[in-house]
């Protein structure tokens, strides 16, 4: 009986009423439906039926109003754990008529015993409300299954029984709607990559729009932070705004060699109309010349030729300082051009940012520290900036040559990034000095942590061919101190740091 199919079960439990002339009510149903499929099912919660019991229950002291409520909850919540509890509980309020003074107290001991404390009821309603937001409104039972626990939860004495099931349904619902939202938000992002790939792609003539393209990709990319999506957005906005403008320079530039191409081409075309009638009139002078007989004849034929040979040698003098000057107009116009373009380039891959090592430029530095000195005063947190220069580049550079120092520092700045927090922001200052901002951070814990980042250098060396190059590095470390300006702080780090040099490099010193 327990391989068939509920299907064939209901069918056949069909015809046995109407085999035995039952009526069709769902009690006579159940029953012929178990007496076939050879179960027993589960018996409904008797709602009705408990509800007449509750209005006829006492309900006139504390202990009995009391009860009367956690019995109407787990009546509506049909829980029949809860009711035992509560039913416990009126029993023992008629022990003992000569304990008439401790019923409610012992009452009382026995509803406490299966609610939740408040305050852990509320800690549970305010991390429910903080977590909808996250899951937008897309799934519609969530919010009223969240709706729901939270009322339930910050009514007095919320039953744990009735807790624990409200609850877990909703982790079981909760589940199932932040895989969806994480999966919306990973196709959102792959399909974000799609087109900014794509853009690139199709713009690969159009430079400046391939480093905008290019941006965004990057700043797509998980892991996502408010504070990194916040940098982007500042520099996108300034990469905005500088492209912008350049473009319309170039458009108006090529828009003037549009006209002086324009202008070039019609006097070609005069040139050509000119150099035409000439020869029509040099072949009819030809004709009157092998034509005439006397000098007479010639004379005046031949003051025709000298006027128009005059008169072009004058057009073609005209038209070559016309077209010298068009000339030195379009490639003045194209140098612009030129010139422009490469703006667009600088402005789409520097904007904030170093172009070797991929850490924030001066101007990023200055919007970074201002940020977080802002963020650093108002939630009152420390703020450490440690400045530090890279020792015996000079030599390093002498050996490896420009390009191997550029190495160098590009190498520098990887291991920096693998080491530090995320929070911790690197700039470089300029040449071989960088700047690390590190938020939430004291004197003694920025010292620990360049210390750290010195040990992390002194294992990884730089490859250069196959040499190993060892980079050292001395810091100085400030902490800002209340009402200091960031460029105070960065001008202590940097006696610190002259300090540490001073005395044998490769050392971390406390401004």
């Amino acid at each position: 009986m327990a391989d068939r199919l509920p299907s064939d079960i209901a069918r056949e439990t069909l015809k046995l009423l109407a085999a035995r002339r039952l009526p069709p009510t769902p009690d006579n149903y159940l029953a012929l439906y178990d007496e076939i499929a050879g179960t027993r099912s589960a018996q409904p919660f008797p709602e009705g039926p408990l509800h007449q019991i509750l209005r006829v229950l006492p309900g006139q002291t504390p202990a009995q109003k009391r009860l009367l409520g956690q019995f109407e909850r787990a009546v509506n919540n049909k829980d029949w754990s809860a009711l035992q509890s509560v039913l416990v509980g009126y029993a023992n309020l008629g022990l003992s008529p000569a304990a008439s003074s401790a019923p409610a107290d012992a009452a009382a001991d026995a509803g406490a015993a299966n609610v939740l404390p408040q305050e852990f009821a509320q800690m549970l309603a305010r991390l429910i409300d903080n977590t909808l937001p996250a899951l937008g409104e897309d799934d519609a039972r969530v919010t009223e299954m969240a709706s729901q626990l939270v009322t339930f939860l910050k009514e007095p004495a919320p039953l744990i029984s009735s807790a624990q099931l409200m609850l877990g349904n909703f982790t079981y619902r909760l589940s199932f709607a932040a895989e969806e939202q994480a999966a919306v938000r990973a196709s959102l992002l792959d399909l974000l990559h799609m087109v900014f790939e794509n853009i690139a792609v199709l713009s690969a003539e159009d430079r400046w729009l391939r480093g905008q393209a290019e941006a965004l990709m990057a700043a797509s990319t998980p892991p996502l932070t408010l504070r990194r999506l916040d940098d982007v957005q500042r520099r996108l906005r300034d990469v905005i705004f500088k492209q912008t403008e350049a473009k319309a320079r170039t458009v108006e530039a090529q828009e003037q060699m549009k006209d002086m191409l324009a202008a070039f081409i019609d006097r070609l075309a005069k040139i050509t109309a000119s150099s035409t009638t000439y020869q029509g009139t040099m072949a009819r002078c030809a004709d009157l010349i092998g034509k005439a007989t006397t000098l007479d004849e010639i004379a005046p034929v031949l003051q025709e030729v000298m006027a128009a040979t005059r008169a072009m040698a004058l057009d073609s003098r005209v038209a070559h300082d016309e077209l010298q000057d068009l000339r030195e107009r379009t490639e003045a116009k194209h140098a612009e051009v030129t010139r422009l373009q490469e703006e667009l380039d600088r402005a789409s891959a520097q904007a904030r940012h170093d172009p070797l090592t991929g850490s924030l430029n001066r101007k990023g530095l200055d919007e970074a520290m201002e940020r977080e000195v802002a963020r650093a005063r108002r939630m009152g947190t420390p703020l450490c900036v440690s400045l530090l220069d890279v020792d015996n580049f000079k030599t390093i550079n002498d050996r490896l040559g420009h390009a191997g120092g550029d190495a160098a520092l590009v190498h520098l700045a990887q291991v920096t990034r693998e080491v530090m927090r995320p929070q911790d922001l690197l700039a470089r200052y300029g040449g071989e000095e960088f700047v690390l901002v590190l938020p939430d951070t004291t004197a003694e814990s920025g010292v620990a942590a360049m210390t750290r980042l010195q040990r992390e250098l002194t294992t990884r060396f730089f490859l250069q061919g196959s040499e190993k190059v060892l980079i050292t590095f001395s810091a100085g470390v400030a902490q800002l101190h209340d009402g200091e300006a960031s460029t105070d702080a960065l001008r202590r780090a940097d006696q610190a740091m002259y300090l540490a040099k001073r005395s044998g490099k490769n050392r971390v010193m406390a401004a």
